[in-house]
């Protein structure tokens, strides 16, 4: 298994830069076709009254749009990546992307930064695509130079389906990883989800399939999502894996505590599936 498409969200916030060259030395080294995505922010079922706003302003936001397509085009030809193209969306961009991600593998996002400059920027993408698509995401910490993503990779495992998905589509990173770690955090709270030696039949899972795992069980009174970041910490962790807990009701994102947790204060690279 390995990713045969990733895509990546295009557009002219300070992250943009950084989100891309992460996913096109992903797509180089998986040898994947990498789709580069900007949207002009204007929903595809605008009402008609707002019609005249539209013809105002569409011809700046898509010029925004397309320039943001040349800063991919350069990073794409620059890390040399075989396969890419330049996708230009007149759509809103939580939706547009929500789409597009059903016919990729992988989706390169950045962690929502409410001090973002960029008036395009959108405050719950993450949330939003991760629960309004069937794929993975991976977000990029909006603080911090991210040189390698995936050579020390943590693993967050509670048995849930969310994290079996997490880890499912992980593997093409896991597999290419120096060291992985399977955390299991008081695991003797959750009858029922772990085995006799709870991390052993996840670890096996991965042996299986080329991962070289270490699992390492935890104990803690603090929240599970600070714990993690500070594990993360402590082991020098470039990618943090776990499950994305939640549900969409209309355009509303609830999340769960752990999920809202890592997404809101994450120091590290996070793959995530819902």
């Amino acid at each position: 298994m390995s990713y045969k498409s990733i895509l990546v969200h295009v557009d002219q916030s300070r992250h943009a830069a950084q989100r891309i060259r992460i996913a096109a030395e992903i797509a180089r080294a998986q040898h994947a076709h990498l789709i580069g995505s900007a949207m002009t922010g204007i929903s595809s079922f605008i009402q008609m009254e707002g019609a005249a706003f539209v013809a105002t302003h569409i011809d700046g936001f898509r010029d925004r749009a397309l320039a943001a397509l040349e800063v991919f085009d350069g990073i794409s030809r620059s890390v040399g990546v075989l396969s890419y193209e330049k996708r230009f969306i007149d759509d809103d961009v939580e939706g547009g992307l929500a789409l597009q991600a059903r016919y990729a593998d992988l989706v390169v996002l950045s962690q929502s930064d409410l001090d973002e400059p960029d008036s395009s920027f959108i405050v719950d993408l993450p949330e939003y695509v991760m629960l309004n698509a069937p794929r993975p995401v991976l977000v990029v910490p909006s603080a911090g130079d991210f040189s390698e993503v995936g050579k020390n990779a943590l693993i967050a495992w509670d048995g849930s389906m969310e994290a079996t998905r997490a880890v499912t589509a992980a593997l093409p990173l896991l597999r290419a990883a120096d060291n992985v770690t399977v955390a299991i955090f008081n695991a003797d709270r959750r009858q029922g989800t772990h085995g006799e030696q709870p991390g052993a039949d996840i670890a096996l899972y991965l042996a299986r399939h080329g991962v070289k795992v270490e699992v390492a069980q935890e104990r803690t009174h603090i929240d599970i999502g600070n714990a993690l970041l500070s594990l993360a910490a402590d082991r020098g962790s470039d990618l943090l894996v776990m499950g994305g807990y939640g549900h969409t009701r209309f355009r509303e994102v609830l999340l769960g505590g752990v999920t809202l947790t890592v997404l809101k204060t994450m120091t590290l690279p996070v793959l995530m599936a819902h």
